[in-house]
């Protein structure tokens, strides 16, 4: 995993709000379209982009699909900041 572009990924507002909505539950694109009120297409790119980089895995049920966040995504976002903000109380000012 890389940090960059997941950051990159995460500083679009959209697909931020995808990520946040996606914390809180597992969404197919329909539920997460009518939830931000967004297009069913648009919600699809910004997924295919947060797959690509890591953030998000999918699952099939049926006829659905359904989106949340990778599991290691989150974790790995989690270990990194820890690891700036150790870095950072470490300095001496």
């Amino acid at each position: 995993m890389e940090l960059a572009p997941m950051l990159k990924a995460l500083g679009d507002p959209t697909r931020l709000r995808l990520f946040q909505a996606l914390l809180e539950r597992k969404h197919c694109v329909r539920s997460l379209s009518r939830t931000l009120g967004i297009s069913e297409p648009a919600v699809s790119q910004h997924l295919k982009l947060m797959r690509d980089c890591g953030l998000v895995c999918a699952s099939r049920h049926g006829r659905h699909i359904h989106h949340m966040p990778a599991p290691e995504a989150a974790a790995f976002l989690a270990h990194c900041f820890a690891e700036m903000e150790a870095r950072s109380a470490a300095l001496d000012r």
